[in-house]
């Protein structure tokens, strides 16, 4: 359907025979940033929506849905005319259609039976949030408890704290944020015995310290240990 240029809606046949011609003919097309969302739907959204993936999947499909006008054929704020045999009904269908059929095409073969039967855009996203918000806040106890029994034992620090910024960014990408304070209380408690004076001095210091600085600070107090070795 995202190809069509344009579709033509007949009068019902009730009509009154002295209905002028332009109305007897009525001609609806589809606009241009729908064109623009139903071709790069997949380039703007590059990512087929998985059970691992919902929360950023939603976000960049929201995102661009929001950009080019159509956000409330998903959330439900653009109704359909109530008129179904109106000009407008059938302008609202084919830009629903054409959604649904863009949404469609970023969900991947395991989650298309989900909203095989849906016949709106707005149906399908609303069946995709129930059946998949549940699983996203089960993968975000999920991190956070790795997080929670994240530990550097023999690690380079540089890993170590990428480890922790992986995880941070899936929280993240789940919907989710944990305080900068309780990510430092993390990371200091997977420290290695070797490390106790250093994790003394940040639970004692009385200054804030932001998250990049104290990341710079372990770093160096690994380099001092690897000298004093």
């Amino acid at each position: 359907m995202g190809d069509q240029e344009s579709m033509n809606i007949l009068p019902p046949s009730s009509s009154s025979p002295s209905t002028s011609d332009q109305h007897n003919h009525m001609t609806i097309t589809i606009p241009q940033p729908l064109k623009f969302l139903v071709s790069n739907i997949k380039n703007l959204a590059p990512h087929p929506l998985t059970t691992e993936n919902y929360p950023i999947w939603r976000v960049q499909l929201l995102q661009q849905f929001t950009a080019n006008g159509y956000a409330g054929h998903l959330t439900g704020a653009t109704k359909p005319p109530a008129d179904p045999t109106s000009v407008e009904h059938a302008q609202w269908l084919l830009v629903d259609s054409n959604l649904l059929s863009a949404l469609f095409s970023t969900v991947s073969q395991p989650i298309l039976p989900y909203i095989i039967t849906a016949t709106t855009a707005g149906e399908a996203w609303a069946v995709l949030e129930r059946r998949l918000q549940p699983t996203s806040r089960s993968r975000v106890m999920q991190l956070k408890n790795e997080l929670y029994h994240v530990q550097m034992k023999d690690k380079p620090m540089q890993q170590y704290l990428t480890r922790i910024k992986s995880i941070m960014d899936n929280i993240t990408a789940s919907g989710s944020q944990i305080d900068p304070e309780d990510i430092m209380l993390h990371t200091l408690n997977g420290l290695p015995p070797n490390f106790n004076s250093f994790k003394s001095m940040i639970r004692n210091s009385l200054l804030p310290i932001d998250l990049d600085k104290f990341y710079s600070m372990l770093c160096n107090e690994e380099i001092h240990l690897q000298h004093q070795n």
